[in-house]
């Protein structure tokens, strides 16, 4: 590592009165600091810097700091990934860091980190390689290993380091879901030593701990013996069983190799970290890893649809409509922090709305007086008395064209300067719908995903008269109630449901011809769609893909499928469809079918699918290819490992569809 400790760039250094040494990153020209090739670098001279002074008496402890207000690292750069293509690159790329740390680890004086905000991947590994660690109680402070999300593991012997401070089970459910750990369960479970109020306290206390030569405690006996022989192997065996219930092998293998990684090695932490940049390389190199970074820098594109800086901010929403998806909506800028009201003619169905929040809420606030908070800002409002105060309106009713203009007409004078006009509709056109306002430029289409709080895209639909302006208030809703906003034209069926429905026509097609739906779902999934098609069906409702399906000329009529929708066989939400549901789940006999079976399958039901996609890339239903991918992956859940249904199309060796191809799908 060559960087000059006199000429820092990301890192900055000094040695206050006392002798302590402190370390604040602070990455330049960047909003969060990332562990890139130059961070690192001057940070291995910052560390041997403080190696020699801590030998001459000059240096009493090194403290650890972000120079940025809102987050510690945010891991290690990832535009610097696609450079290590080789496993020998990978391999060399890591063996000095991994040095770097453990010089770090055996420094003669304290080493505390200090801190504030999001601390994972690479940063999260770097804090473990420290003495003692204190962290702030904001709920923004959270740790975690999201590398699994990125197709690989902890590579700078995070896999260790955690086994050693949390113990096997624990460090090994939070590396394989790549979740975020809020401070307080990370001092629990042994990563975090102590925690202070806020970052205003953070230098006080960092620098108590090091005049006091605090050192973090190791997982106890009875934590750490899990990774013992033969212990080892039982916990192994049932992790690797839970995994495989989440993920496929041949999909996902990170999460697998991490396992086997822990089985072979977990007795012996000296000899996991060695073994852990070998398991890590061809991992680092795969298309899977490759395909999920690519979907990573996709999301990020997403929120790059929202403008930055912008003075606009939403505190106030209204929704009309408290069916399941209107109140799905509230229920969702609840949670992210906003006033809702919520209008119905039927006060029975906003109660019901606003009690079927109540799931949502508990996930997202722990303790009873913020959910209190939380539904105390959800306010029922059967006439509408509130839309005035609104900075969001969104219609969310029934899908009838005269019903939605004459709403908005009504609504229009009502509407304060200013306040986002928006329509939920999945179907209409929003110039249509916008036809006969006094200002027409004024309405979006802001279409969000049946279930709210687990879909992260929303639709920003531009209508031939919306203005940009509104657009762009629209997306910044969005990113405002952490969605990632995807602006579209105003086309039938927008990007994602106009993807979707001639590749559900097509599932129900086969039926009809007499394939089993079990077998046409579990193709699906073998090809790495979260859930089958015909169990999608009934879980958007069978009546959506009835209405949408005639309105992009898709078929439905004498289908089977009108047929259990006059019956009224919805699926899901009224318990029947083409599976049965229980406490909301469907009722499947999983039943075996030949492997190479499915996997012909599975790409033959992808096919029509792909090819809207071009058509969609191809007529500017979004801006570019990558956003045709980006719409894709997060509003439908397409094979994340494969990087979009675009990117999957040119990997197998072309661009676009053949035209016996387009007739086929036809």
């Amino acid at each position: 590592m060559g960087a000059d400790i006199k000429t820092l760039k990301d890192w900055r250094y000094l040695v206050d009165i006392e002798g302590i040494a402190w370390a604040i990153f602070d990455r330049e020209g960047e909003s969060a600091n990332a562990l890139g090739r130059r961070p690192l670098e001057e940070l291995g001279a910052i560390i041997e810097t403080v190696e020699a002074d801590a030998k001459a008496g000059k240096v009493s402890g090194l403290i650890l700091m972000s120079g940025k207000e809102r987050s510690f690292i945010v891991g290690a750069d990832i535009a610097e990934f696609d450079q290590l293509d080789t496993e020998a690159k990978v391999i060399e790329g890591i063996k000095p860091v991994n040095a770097m740390l453990d010089r770090l680890e055996r420094l003669p004086v304290p080493v505390v980190a200090a801190i504030h905000g999001v601390c994972v991947g690479g940063g999260f590994e770097l804090i473990l390689a420290c003495h003692y660690r204190i962290a702030t109680r904001d709920s923004s402070t959270r740790v975690g290993f999201p590398e699994v999300k990125l197709g690989i593991f902890p590579g700078f012997n995070g896999t260790a380091r955690s086994i050693r401070q949390a113990g096997p089970l624990s460090a090994m459910q939070n590396m394989l879901t790549g979740s975020m750990i809020r401070s307080n369960v990370a001092r629990a479970l042994g990563y975090i030593d102590q925690l202070v109020g806020s970052p205003q306290e953070l230098r006080w206390a960092a620098r108590k701990a090091v005049q006091q030569k605090r050192k973090a405690k190791p997982a106890g006996f009875t934590t750490s013996v899990m990774g013992k022989w033969p212990v080892r192997g039982f916990v192994a065996n049932k992790i690797r069983t839970e995994t495989t219930r989440k993920v496929r092998e041949d999909h996902y293998p990170a999460p697998f190799r991490l396992i086997d990684l822990f089985e072979r090695h977990g007795g012996n932490l000296d000899a996991l970290k060695e073994a852990e940049t070998r398991a890590f390389a061809p991992l680092m190199v795969s298309d899977t890893s490759r395909n999920l970074r690519r979907v990573f820098r996709l999301s990020e594109l997403l929120k790059g649809q929202a403008p930055k800086g912008g003075t606009w901010k939403a505190q106030r929403v209204h929704v009309i409509g408290a069916g399941t998806m209107g109140a799905d909506i509230a229920g969702w800028c609840i949670a992210s922090g906003m006033e809702v009201t919520l209008q119905d003619l039927n006060p029975e169905q906003i109660k019901k709305g606003i009690d079927a929040q109540a799931k949502t809420l508990a996930r997202k606030f722990r303790t009873k007086p913020e959910r209190d908070a939380a539904k105390a800002r959800l306010i029922a409002d059967p006439k509408g008395e509130f839309v005035g105060r609104a900075d969001v309106v969104i219609e969310a009713i029934i899908e009838k064209l005269e019903v939605k203009q004459a709403l908005f007409k009504e609504l229009e004078a009502k509407l304060k300067p200013g306040a986002v006009m928006a329509t939920n509709t999945s179907s209409i056109m929003i110039e249509d719908i916008a036809r006969g306002l006094a200002d027409p430029g004024r309405l979006i289409g802001i279409h969000f995903f049946n279930p709210v709080a687990q879909m992260p895209l929303v639709e920003i639909v531009r209508g031939s008269g919306s203005r940009d302006e509104e657009i762009k208030k629209g997306a910044t809703f969005v990113t405002q109630i952490d969605k990632f906003p995807l602006v579209a034209r105003s086309v039938p069926g927008f990007l994602v449901n106009r993807v979707l429905a001639p590749y559900l026509t097509g599932a129900f097609q086969r039926l009809e011809k007499g394939e089993e739906k079990e077998k046409i779902d579990q193709a699906a999934r073998t090809f790495g769609m979260p859930m089958g098609p015909i169990e999608l069906a009934d879980a958007v409702g069978l009546d959506v893909c009835l209405h949408v399906g005639k309105i992009l000329k898709q078929g439905g009529e004498g289908s089977k499928l009108e047929d259990m929708v006059k019956a009224g066989r919805l699926g899901k939400k009224s318990g029947e469809g083409f599976y049965k549901w229980v406490d909301g789940r469907a009722q499947k006999t999983e039943k075996a079918y030949d492997p190479a079976d499915l996997k012909k399958l599975g790409r033959e039901l992808i096919e029509p699918l792909l090819i809207e996609c071009e058509r969609c890339r191809d007529e500017k239903v979004v801006e570019s290819a990558d956003l045709v991918d980006a719409g894709v992956i997060f509003g439908t859940g397409f094979a994340p490992f494969r990087g979009g249904p675009l990117h999957f199309r040119a990997s197998e060796g072309g661009t676009a569809a053949k035209p016996a191809q387009r007739a086929a799908a036809e």
